[in-house]
C-alpha cells in the first residue's frame, strides 16, 4: 500500500494551498483573543460567532513592523486600540506551515469597516431601546427647580469626581448641596454591571434624591465603550429620577448620555450645570420679591393718596355738615322758642279767659248782679218737691233770708203744696 510521511502530506496541503488560494483576502472576523511578544509581534485568533456560539476560529499573526504601524493608525481612525472583542474587517493572506499548521497573516485593516460596524451597534441598540418604549422615559421626568439632593455614581479615585466635586463645594453663591457617593468601576468589561449595581443601591433610598449623576471624566473612546451597553442605558431610562451624566469630552457621546434626562460635556460641566441652576431659581425669587416689593409699595402709596384724599373730603362734608346742623338746630331752637313763647301765650291767654270765666261764675259775682241762692235744707232747689213747713234760705249778695213754705206750685198751675 502506498503510503505518505506527515511531512510529505504537509508539504502537499501547503503545495496545493499555495497554488490554489489567492495571494490575500479580506476577511470579516471578531478578535477572540490577542497577545503581544517581546519583540513586538501580535498573536491573535479570529472567529466567527453565531448567536454568540463560535462557528469557525483560526490563529493569526501581524509581524512587530506592520503591527506598530497598523495599531497606531487604527486607534487613530476609530478612535480605540484592537483589542477582543472587537469586529474587523482585515487583509490577510493564508500560511500552511510544516510544523505549525495552518495560520494567517494579517497585512491591512480597514478602520472604515470598524467606524461603521460600531455605529451599526449603536442603532441596533438604540434602535431596540425605541422599540422597547424606553429611549425617552428618563426625560419625561420633570427636573426639580433646586436639585440639592443628589445621588453620584463615579470611582472616588477618578479626576472627574475631584472635579466635580471641588466646583460644587467652591461655588461663589455658597450654595450647600447633600450629595452621597455610591462606587463603580468606571471602565472596562465590568463597567456596567458595577455601574447598574450602583444605581440599584441609590434606587433603595431613592426618596432622598433629586437626581442621580453618573460621572466619569473622559478617556479613550474603548474606555467609554462600557456606556453604550443595552442593559446600563435601559436601566437609565427607566430610572424613576431624573440622571445627568458627565462622562466624556465635548466630542464623545454615548448611548447612555442619549437616554439621560441631561447630558453635560464633562464632570465639571455637571456641577455648573446644577449651580446655574440655583443661581437662576435665586435670581427669579429675587425679581419676583422685587416685583411684589414694587407692586405693595405702589398700592400702598395710591391707597395713602386716596385715604388722604377721601380725609380731606371727609372734613370738608364734616364741616359743612357741622355747619349745616348747627344752621338746623339754631333755626328749630328759634322755632321752639318762637312756639314755646306762643303756647304759653296762648295758655295765658286761655288761663285769663279761664279765670274771668270763674269770676263770672263766682257765686258773689252773681249775687252782686242781683241773683240770689235759695236752698232747701241744705240743699239747693233744684227738681225739688217742696213741702209745706219747709224752710228756704234765701241769699243775696248783703241779705240772708229765712221763709217757711205755705204753698207751693209747679209753672205748669200744679199745686202740689
Amino acid at each position: 500500500m502506498e503510503h505518505l510521511s506527515l511531512q510529505e502530506l504537509n508539504n502537499l496541503i501547503k503545495t496545493t494551498l499555495d497554488s490554489q488560494l489567492e495571494p490575500s483576502y479580506w476577511v470579516v472576523a471578531e478578535i477572540g483573543e490577542m497577545r503581544t511578544n517581546q519583540s513586538g509581534h501580535c498573536y491573535l485568533e479570529l472567529v466567527d460567532k453565531e448567536n454568540e456560539r463560535v462557528t469557525a476560529k483560526i490563529r493569526g499573526t501581524i509581524w512587530s513592523y506592520t503591527y506598530r504601524n497598523l495599531s497606531t493608525w487604527f486607534e487613530g481612525m476609530t478612535g480605540q486600540a484592537l483589542q477582543p472583542g472587537l469586529k474587523i474587517l482585515c487583509n490577510l493572506t493564508v500560511q500552511f506551515h510544516e510544523l505549525y499548521g495552518l495560520s494567517v497573516n494579517i497585512k491591512d485593516i480597514d478602520a472604515n469597516f470598524t467606524l461603521g460596524e460600531r455605529a451599526r451597534r449603536r442603532k441596533e441598540i438604540i434602535d431596540r431601546l425605541v422599540a422597547d418604549g424606553v429611549f425617552d422615559m428618563n426625560r419625561s421626568h420633570t427636573l426639580p427647580p433646586v436639585p440639592q439632593r443628589i445621588a453620584i455614581i463615579s470611582s472616588p479615585t477618578a479626576a472627574g469626581f475631584g472635579d466635580f466635586m471641588d466646583q460644587i463645594e467652591k461655588n461663589s453663591r455658597g450654595y450647600k448641596f447633600n450629595i452621597k457617593l455610591y462606587k463603580a468601576i468606571m471602565q472596562g468589561d465590568k463597567a456596567a454591571p458595577s455601574i447598574i449595581n450602583a444605581m440599584m443601591q441609590a434606587h433603595d433610598q431613592i426618596e432622598n434624591y433629586d437626581v442621580l449623576i453618573i460621572i466619569r471624566g473622559g478617556g479613550s473612546q474603548v474606555d467609554l465603550d462600557c456606556f453604550d451597553d443595552y442593559e446600563l442605558a435601559a436601566h437609565i431610562a427607566q430610572y424613576p429620577i431624573p440622571v445627568l451624566t458627565g462622562i466624556g469630552h465635548e466630542r464623545d457621546e454615548t448611548i447612555a448620555d442619549l437616554v439621560a434626562h441631561s447630558r453635560l460635556k464633562t464632570p465639571t460641566a455637571v456641577a455648573e450645570f446644577l449651580i446655574s441652576g440655583l443661581m437662576a431659581f435665586e435670581d427669579q425669587l429675587d425679581e419676583y420679591f422685587s416685583r411684589l416689593y414694587h407692586s405693595v409699595n405702589q398700592k400702598i402709596n395710591l391707597e395713602t393718596q386716596r385715604l388722604s384724599s377721601l380725609g380731606y373730603q371727609v372734613k370738608a362734608i364734616s364741616k359743612e355738615k357741622i355747619a349745616s346742623s348747627n344752621y338746623s338746630l339754631n333755626n328749630l331752637l328759634y322755632k321752639v322758642k318762637s312756639a314755646t313763647k306762643s303756647y304759653f301765650h296762648q295758655q295765658h291767654k286761655k288761663l285769663d279767659l279761664a279765670d274771668n270765666t270763674m269770676k263770672f261764675l263766682d257765686p258773689q259775682h252773681v249775687l252782686k248782679r242781683g241773683y240770689t241762692i235759695t236752698t232747701v235744707n241744705g240743699k239747693l232747689i233744684k227738681n225739688t218737691t217742696l213741702k209745706k213747713g219747709d224752710v228756704i234760705v234765701s241769699e243775696s249778695s248783703d241779705h240772708i233770708i229765712t221763709s217757711t213754705v205755705e204753698s207751693s206750685k209747679k209753672k205748669n198751675g200744679e199745686e202740689k203744696a
